[in-house]
């Protein structure tokens, strides 16, 4: 009889996310910051391989369904333009009115937010 495994054909996924307050409180005290108009990037070096990424919306942008169109926004850009670098935990906040910007605004200023953490960090 063929024994059923719960891991067999599943598809491998690691989490980027940051979960706990105690990490983000982490990164907002030890960590270092870079500031477009709109957001604000805190980030510290991990010990760890992958990344991990937490996303801070404020309760100012608007009503639950605002707040959550931009999280996924910010999500989908740094996971389809590769922005995130490894060994480092990221705290991404975004600042009143940001959710009133259209995606490409926030593509190219999340671009630009991550271009001054490489030059930073020498990572280009």
């Amino acid at each position: 009889m063929e024994e059923k495994n719960s891991l067999h054909n599943t598809k491998v996924r690691t989490d980027h996310r940051l979960k706990k307050d105690k990490q983000f409180s982490y990164i907002y005290k030890k960590g270092k910051k870079k500031s477009t108009n709109n957001f604000t990037l805190f980030y510290i070096a991990s010990k760890f391989e992958n990344y991990k990424i937490g996303y801070s919306i404020s309760k100012k942008q608007g009503k639950a369904c605002k707040r959550n169109k931009l999280k996924r926004r910010l999500k989908e850009i740094v996971r389809i333009n590769n922005l995130a670098k490894n060994h480092y935990n990221y705290v991404l906040l975004a600042r009143e009115n940001s959710s009133k910007l259209e995606y490409k605004e926030i593509f190219e200023e999340l671009n630009l937010l991550f271009k001054k953490f490489y030059k930073e960090e020498n990572l280009v």
